[in-house]
């Protein structure tokens, strides 16, 4: 499973008196310099609480469907159902993952391409009936194996389409047949879904053709008779207020006119990094160091120092925490802890590599830092999507701790809104924090 490693109790160390997350970080370092000088990563799951409730006041027409595949954190989890967000699962392992947790089955929808026969079975088992189906081949297979399931078919976007080389969904001339085998096979269709994602330079236009799109296929599937309910608009948020605002004003005029509240479809969206990147910071180890000298021609004039350039190596690469820059990604730029810039002083140009010595394990190409030395800290924000549990042997360690706080105006804020230890959140210990 992508996510975190956790323990079965979660130990929340509670902020207050003016203690920052800075000040949380500081002393997990200085208690790795005593040791073995390990990365590890800080949870701010008051964090989750905020981005919710940005999400509530921006978008309150869409209903949050958190996608497990983005950081399946049992901690994450549980505050996210705690919080009455439903679940997006991709197999048998998200779903059981939340049920664990006390969502209910109807807060579940099981969404992959190509659903192994065993995860159909099992979501039918736990009375999961929402399945989002993308193709003929599914279609069959469900209607074999779970007769009851309520199904969304997932419409093709150009949007998505330009971002992949592989088919994604069905398009619109081919959804007709879709619904009319479903008819004849005597499973349910009950909505539509489509994906535009964060990439996408057009949001009006994009979304307005998903959405004349799929009112189509709303209105191809109550000519046959279905009962069509559910819209999925699907994610694309990257965890931006601003981003969020830009959708939100792409979406709302559409909805009215395609789907008005009036017609009792509910509309649903899969905020993934929206909620947790920015929940999670991670913290390395230079432990590496190598000057090169030679023309950057890069960078402007006034930028070059020398024409020296640094390489640092640090205790995690794309083997371990940055796996998800050899899919495509980028790495935010990290900042050098206890390094606040004066005026004037010398930056270079520095790239970051991992520990493995492969010419594949360059996390961040070119960036500016101030000169730094074997034992100093890097922090990289915005990891909450970066799957930390899988490492291969070149990594330092098979594991990461994962430290996790709350301020206490966000706890609060979390009680305000129902989460409570000893019912949703039983799982957590919070203690207060201790420099």
């Amino acid at each position: 499973m992508k996510g975190f490693p956790d323990k079965p109790s979660y130990i929340i160390e509670l902020l207050e008196g003016g203690v920052t997350l800075e000040d949380v970080i500081d002393g997990h370092i200085c208690e790795q310099d005593q040791v073995e000088k390990s990365a590890f990563v800080v949870g701010d799951i008051g964090a989750l609480m905020r981005q919710h409730t940005c999400w509530q006041g921006l978008v309150p027409q869409l209903q949050p469907y958190y996608p497990v595949k983005c950081n399946s954190s049992p901690v994450v989890i549980e505050v996210l159902a705690s919080l009455g967000l439903g679940f997006l699962c991709s197999n048998k392992a998200e779903v059981s993952l939340v049920l664990e947790h006390g969502v209910p089955p109807e807060n579940i929808i099981l969404s992959s391409a190509f659903k192994q026969l065993a995860h159909i079975k099992y979501a039918a088992k736990n009375r999961i009936q929402h399945l989002v189906c993308e193709n003929e081949a599914e279609l069959s297979k469900i209607a074999r194996l779970h007769p009851d399931a309520k199904l969304l078919l997932q419409l093709t976007t150009e949007a998505h389409a330009a971002e992949t080389s592989m088919p994604f969904g069905f398009s619109l001339k081919s959804c007709r047949h879709l619904l009319e085998m479903a008819k004849e096979l005597g499973v349910q269709v009950v909505g539509a879904a489509f994906h535009i994602p964060s990439s996408c330079q057009d949001l009006q236009q994009a979304y307005t053709h998903a959405l004349s799109d799929a009112r189509c296929v709303f209105d191809m599937g109550l000519a046959l008779g279905f009962n069509m309910n559910i819209l999925d608009i699907g994610g694309g948020f990257t965890g931006s207020e601003f981003q969020l605002k830009q959708v939100e004003s792409a979406v709302r005029p559409l909805l009215d006119a395609y789907f008005p509240q009036r017609s009792g479809v509910q509309v649903l969206a899969q905020p993934g990094s929206f909620y947790v990147a920015s929940a999670f910071t991670l913290a390395v180890c230079v432990i590496g160091k190598e000057v090169v000298t030679h023309c950057w021609e890069t960078l402007s004039q006034a930028e070059k120092n020398e024409d020296t350039e640094f390489l640092y190596y640090m205790n995690e690469g794309v083997y371990g925490s940055f796996s998800h820059k050899l899919l495509g990604s980028s790495i935010t730029i990290p900042s050098a802890h206890k390094h606040a810039l004066c005026a004037g002083e010398a930056v270079y140009p520095s790239s970051l590599w991992g520990p493995s010595l492969d010419q594949l394990d360059q996390v961040v190409d070119c960036c500016l830092l101030p000169e730094l030395i074997v034992g100093d800290w890097l922090l990289f924000s915005n990891m909450g999507t970066c799957g930390l549990e899988e490492f291969s042997c070149a990594s330092i360690s098979s594991q990461l701790p994962v430290y996790y706080t709350v301020f206490t105006s966000d706890w609060y804020e979390m009680q305000e809104a129902g989460v409570a230890l000893d019912s949703a959140m039983k799982n957590f210990s919070m203690l207060q924090y201790s420099a």
